[in-house]
């Protein structure tokens, strides 16, 4: 399959060119020139397939053109290691738990994903270096994904004092092929690094960039895999109700998605166009607004960004945004009939962390936050709501504990991470700064 820029100003490429550049030479991202659809048998009988056969189906319907199929077999069968359930928070609402992979946090199953793919494309290539910018936990999950692969080298841009300290710890500690720059900026400044490098000529030229951040579409579009998991987890419990109109198959399934940079609702878009019958979809931001104003206005007004308790979506400037320009055509009113949002301030945050588990005893994480309390104001009578639960609420412990009244147990894994010691490098937000520490590496 050939992967177009968003740009329209650069040739189409293969899935391996794709992968290993990350962004287009115009500065677009890359988009599978089709989108497969899925037949109507899939959807009615998923609930009797295995977690690996769905996802197979779905890994398929995206690389199978371009990877052999044991590869790909192998590739899947190693991202999804763990399990990712749909848990009941209370009736008719249900969260779809993404944190019980390596790093514990969503981002795991793309950047596994991307990490074992990019091996197999690169295995000729000689040595790649992989800039992944992170506002939390992209840079722990790229990271540990990445760690120890040969050829590969990756440098994790990080917002000094922007993440929590456990997220830190998760990418600073790892020494091997990971180095973390402790960016003295915002996200939106170390996005605009890793951007600049990829335009860069010189920098290009001597060194080989891709990026591990959902512009590449390695990382997102395996982030499909788990709306399908979700979908098939709600039919099994008899919670999904399938009607057909025209030959399309509809049903009552409302998803929430907690956005930041957009990756993971646009691979949930995706997996809609696939033919998986969400009816519609939430974008749940934090303060952090800029999509809720354009579903209002019409109109992208993008701006520095500002820092949240939700910190994995303190993102002001979308880069996905441009995806699902593509996707819709450039169209707000086709936007908008898939598309709702809301938007929360912090209080507002903590507020519903401490009512949900008042009333639920469930522990919310302040991303997972924005979700349950965007599907709870706006879920209709018959409709039944999945959220995405994008990290473990220990990651913000010290914060999660305050708004609860309570002591978070640390998981192990997070504890081994925590003993380390810090190895990052300080760096200013200038980009030639940049460029020269990584022409002397």
């Amino acid at each position: 399959m050939k992967y177009y820029s968003t740009n329209k100003k650069a040739p189409a490429v293969a899935l391996r060119e794709a992968v290993i550049k990350g962004l287009a030479p115009d500065g677009g991202l890359y988009m599978p020139e089709k989108i497969k659809h899925l037949v109507d048998d899939f959807f009615e009988n998923m609930e009797k397939m295995s977690f690996y056969e769905i996802a197979l189906t779905v890994a398929n319907a995206f690389f199978g053109e371009d990877v052999n199929s044991e590869s790909l077999e192998k590739i899947v069968e190693d991202t999804l290691s763990f399990q990712i359930p749909a848990v009941k928070v209370e009736d008719h609402i249900y969260a779809l738990e993404l944190f019980h992979g390596p790093t514990l946090a969503f981002k795991d199953v793309g950047a596994r994903f991307m990490a074992r793919l990019l091996e197999y494309f690169v295995r000729q290539e000689g040595d790649v270096n992989v800039l992944v910018a992170t506002s939390g936990d992209t840079g722990s999950a790229v990271a540990n994904g990445f760690l120890g692969v040969k050829g590969i080298h990756v440098y994790v841009l990080y917002p000094k004092g922007k993440v929590s300290k456990i997220q830190e710890s998760q990418f600073t500690t790892l020494g091997e092929n990971i180095t973390a720059l402790e960016v003295n900026g915002t996200f939106d400044d170390c996005q605009a690094l890793v951007k600049a490098a990829f335009m860069d000529k010189e920098l290009n030229e001597r060194m080989k960039l891709t990026s591990a951040n959902s512009i590449n579409v390695a990382r997102f579009l395996p982030q499909a895999f788990y709306y399908f998991l979700g979908y098939a987890q709600l039919k099994r419990k008899k919670l999904i109700q399938l009607t057909k109109q025209g030959g399309k198959i509809n049903s009552n399934l409302v998803v929430c998605v907690p956005s930041g940079n957009f990756g993971n609702i646009t691979a949930g878009l995706f997996s809609k166009r696939m033919g998986l019958p969400i009816k519609r979809f939430i974008a749940a931001n934090n303060a952090n607004d800029i999509f809720y104003k354009y579903l209002q206005k019409g109109k992208y007004e993008p701006k520095p960004s500002k820092q949240t308790l939700a910190n994995a979506m303190d993102v002001g400037d979308p880069s996905n945004f441009a995806r699902i320009m593509d996707l819709y055509d450039h169209s707000h009113a086709a936007v908008t009939q898939d598309i709702s949002g809301a938007s929360y301030s912090d209080a507002q945050i903590r507020e519903t962390i401490r009512s949900c588990y008042k009333a639920n005893n469930y522990i919310l994480d302040p991303h997972g936050s924005c979700g349950y309390r965007a599907l709870k104001e706006s879920l209709k009578p018959g409709e039944t709501g999945l959220f995405l639960e994008t990290a473990n609420p220990a990651k913000f412990k010290e914060k999660v504990d305050k708004i609860i009244g309570g002591d978070i147990t640390i998981p192990t894994r997070l504890a081994k991470f925590m003993s380390g010691k810090k190895l990052s490098i300080p760096m200013e937000k200038d980009f030639q700064t940049f460029k020269s520490f990584l022409l002397k590496r």
